[in-house]
């Protein structure tokens, strides 16, 4: 990989992992330094993470880690929701042995006592690519990620809430169990519903800590020794 790229995904990796948070001030020196490499591909990668709208900058002050945007969040995931609803109407008869085992090992791997945030996330991306690939889709994996960087970050502030994530197996279990009998609108609704709670953390998580999430209002940072909302 080139140096953009391999910089791009590191920091991109830092910023949805919340290893880089919300508001986060973003050297190129140091990030440059840090990583090893010029200044040039940080540059270049902060300008991409910056049309993803994952980075802010801010002329004579300043590149930041966005905040957590409410409505980025809301289009990724009706973009996600359409795929993987549809993805369930082209579920094949039978339905593939060798796939079925991996998403059983995936859940069973779900449950793993003192499993991470990090691990459980993992294994939450990997079994929704796997219905995908189910269904024929697995392709499409590839897009609905590209889009979903605020929405991911929303997810992992739900899950540091939610320690262990017993929810969220519960529910990837009943989707897999729809799936399995061949009822699709129960699959459908069991989906719709998992997808969808990521909301009601939003809104709790906004209420307690509002300084992680943008707004229309949204200040200007002041580059200081510590980043300061103003």
């Amino acid at each position: 990989m080139s140096n953009r790229k391999t910089v791009y995904a590191t920091l991109r990796r830092k910023v949805l992992t919340m290893e880089l948070p919300p508001g986060a001030s973003l050297s190129e020196n140091e990030l440059a330094a840090a990583l090893g490499v010029s200044r040039t591909p940080v540059r270049e990668s902060l300008i991409l993470l910056a049309e993803e709208g994952l980075v802010q900058v801010f002329p004579k002050v300043g590149s930041f880690v966005s905040r957590v945007d409410p409505v980025r969040v809301a289009d990724a995931q009706f973009l996600r929701e359409a795929v993987e609803l549809t993805a369930l109407d082209d579920l094949p008869t039978p339905l593939d042995p060798a796939l079925l085992a991996a998403l059983e090992d995936n859940l069973r791997r779900q449950d793993t006592p003192g499993i991470t945030n990090e691990e459980f996330f993992a294994l939450d991306e990997d079994f929704h690519h796997g219905l995908l690939r189910l269904s024929g889709h697995g392709a499409a994996w590839a897009t609905v990620s590209a889009a979903k960087g605020h929405l991911d970050r929303a997810r992992r502030l739900g899950l540091q809430e939610a320690s262990p994530p017993t929810a969220n197996a519960s529910q990837h279990r009943d989707i897999l169990t729809a799936v399995r009998s061949g009822d699709l609108p129960a699959a459908r609704s069991a989906m719709r519903r998992h997808l969808r709670a990521v909301f009601a953390d939003v809104e709790r998580i906004q209420r307690r800590s509002p300084e992680l999430f943008a707004s229309n209002e949204g200040p200007t940072p002041v580059r200081r020794s510590v980043v300061v909302w103003d």
